[in-house]
């Protein structure tokens, strides 16, 4: 970020911090443990108190016979993190690991260097505590092909209780809603409770396409939504509030340790995992495991921390003289992302959309912070989903997911969208600069199951470089297809009498500058325009693949053990052996309530059946 671009970040934060001092009074801020009051051996050791650490932590805990340490590198979750409107101070912050990927070589390329930061969550909840908040599960068959791949225990089936489980539902209820939502579970998920005039009307032009509002946690995903929330009462409601506050605070064996960064596994000659090295407070400590290491650093952080301990591709670690416990080639691979088309802008009348103005006004502040309600307890962005019948393929298994945003990328005059999400200067003024000013809406087409693969390596042995992030975007031409398919679906949805009659919305027709040759909106011109303005939705994962044991990509065993050694476990998003036709935050917390009960089973523990 730019030194202006940080000053003005700092500044507002800053000016927030104050703001919502004292007043925030029911923020569980609770005391963890300093480096001297950690014990020399725990039964388990957790890496990573994010969105599946905090949640495994927390339920291996429930057998109170064993002593269960959590190491999160971040601190504790900002107070800035509790107001979902104010989610776009959180990139590049202090709770953010502050990644950028490598340059892109078929795609990003109205992006400086080809490149994007790409943010993932530092600190207590993880990705949970910076995200958009959106909880929505998957589709039943992403499921179903998962074991269907060679994974048993994994269909819709069996993971279906686990998101139960987890659920305090307190969305929209319907006759069947309780088939398929929980209730009394620690992550509270409740309805939007603010909305913009043209989010409903994307809900209207749904069904004057002829497709449904529905649940798509529910029975079948397809239809149009508003998103439901991590959230409880206004305000966001990560995994470290739900889970590891409560666990940290009335159960004595758990112990959790801010601001600790694991640096390496540490494996026996019989390759069992007997400890690990970790950093905190300017010192270098070793903890003892006396049954598991399980590892939740998440899709970037687990497969880094395998490689430094010497669990990877044998060549590349050669290469940076790490020392080869296990050769496993698929750690780091399989890197999956849903590529998401970003500019396709449509104006609509004054007060009909979000402007950022609105967190200004003194009755807002005060709704939010007395009330639970108003603008603040929605954050910036995607305001509604689609998913629309798939144009090859199942028909109920969407390629596509419609991201419907109240707002163009140049309503803060592209401060958001130059500093943040890395457009160039020059592509973005010349494109967008004839709407600056103008309320209106985006379309913004996810890709469901991209067929590209990227990958996670190594930049150096020391832990404290980061990891290349290789997503290779649109490597594959079937990618750029699908997603053509998706703009044509949104110009679609644009161009319903729902935007048009009740909002004069009228679609922003500027040819990109990079792709006017190709012939202004030919498919030909949308593919050039695709591999400019499609950016990443923050959804890493598939880097430990879970596959049984003839996939040479595969990681870990369907009860995610990591191959080739003993003691090790993944539990987060990078298990994922094919990414879910949906944002994923909601399946990583249920990964990581079944891999509690697999641990469980596996040293005949008390299992808390969902």
């Amino acid at each position: 970020m730019g030194n202006l671009a940080g000053a003005v970040r700092s500044v507002s934060v800053g000016l927030v911090r104050v703001l919502l001092a004292g007043l925030l009074t029911q923020v569980a801020h609770t005391p963890f443990h300093g480096t001297d009051s950690i014990l020399p051996i725990y039964d388990f050791i957790v890496v990573g108190g994010g969105s599946a650490g905090s949640v495994v932590g927390a339920r291996l805990a429930e057998e109170g016979s064993w002593r269960v340490l959590v190491l999160e590198a971040g601190g504790d979750a900002p107070l800035e993190s509790y107001v979902p409107g104010l989610n776009f101070l959180l990139f590049q912050g202090d709770a953010d690991w502050n990644y950028h990927t490598t340059p892109q070589r078929h795609s990003l390329k109205a992006f400086r260097n080809n490149a994007i930061p790409y943010p993932r969550g530092r600190g207590v909840g993880g990705s949970s505590t910076i995200n958009s908040m959106i909880y929505v599960r998957g589709n039943r068959r992403d499921f179903d092909n998962w074991e269907a791949m060679g994974n048993p225990g994994w269909s819709y089936a069996d993971v279906l209780p686990y998101f139960k489980k987890s659920e305090d539902y307190r969305g929209t209820i319907t006759n069947d809603t309780f088939a398929y939502h929980g209730r009394g579970g620690p992550q509270v998920v409740e309805k939007k409770r603010w909305a913009t005039p043209v989010a409903h009307s994307f809900l209207k032009a749904g069904q004057q396409l002829g497709f449904p509002v529905t649940d798509p946690n529910g029975a079948e995903q397809i239809g149009f939504s508003l998103i439901d929330l991590t959230g409880k009462d206004g305000r966001r409601w990560s995994t470290g509030d739900g889970y590891l506050k409560p666990a940290a605070t009335y159960r004595p064996s758990l112990h959790v340790a801010l601001k600790a960064q694991v640096n390496k596994i540490i494996f026996n000659k019989d390759r069992r995992a007997i400890g690990v090295s970790f950093r905190q407070g300017g010192k270098v400590r070793t903890v003892m495991v006396a049954r598991e290491v399980v590892l939740a650093a998440g899709a970037i952080g687990s497969p880094h921390l395998l490689m430094l301990s010497g669990v990877g591709p044998a060549q590349h670690l050669a290469a940076h003289k790490i020392p080869v416990v296990a050769d496993v080639a698929g750690v780091g691979r399989n890197l999956q992302d849903h590529p998401a088309v970003s500019g396709l802008a449509w104006t609509v009348q004054k007060g009909a959309s979000y402007n950022p103005l609105t967190l200004l006004n003194p009755k807002n502040i005060y709704d939010f912070l007395k009330n639970g309600q108003g603008p603040f307890t929605s954050p910036v962005g995607t305001e509604a989903n689609a998913w629309v019948t798939s144009a090859e393929g199942d028909p109920k298994w969407p390629e596509i997911q419609l991201a419907f945003v109240s707002g163009t990328p140049i309503i803060d005059s592209g401060f958001l969208t130059t500093q943040v999400l890395g457009y160039r200067q020059d592509v973005f003024q010349e494109y967008f600069g004839g709407i600056r000013g103008q309320e209106g809406f985006t379309l913004a087409p996810f890709l469901s199951r991209p067929l590209s693969r990227g990958a996670v390596t190594l930049a150096s042995p020391d832990p404290n470089h980061q990891p290349n992030i290789d997503l290779n975007f649109l490597a594959h031409p079937g990618d750029v297809a699908t997603l053509i398919r998706g703009i044509k679906l949104a110009l679609a949805v644009g161009g319903t009498d729902a935007f048009k009659l009740d909002h004069g919305a009228k679609f922003y027709d500027r040819p990109l500058k990079e792709c006017q040759n190709e012939g202004p909106f030919t498919d030909q011109y949308w593919a050039c325009y695709v591999r400019h303005m499609a950016t990443t939705s923050y959804h890493p994962v598939g880097t430990c693949k879970m596959a049984p044991e003839y996939d040479p990509l595969g990681v870990v065993d369907h009860r995610l053990r990591v191959r080739g050694v003993r003691g090790v476990r993944v539990v987060d998003a990078s298990i994922m052996p094919l990414i879910v036709t949906a944002n994923t935050n909601a399946a990583t917390i249920m990964i990581a309530e079944k891999a509690a009960d697999i641990i469980k089973q596996e040293w005949d523990a008390r299992v808390h059946k969902p």
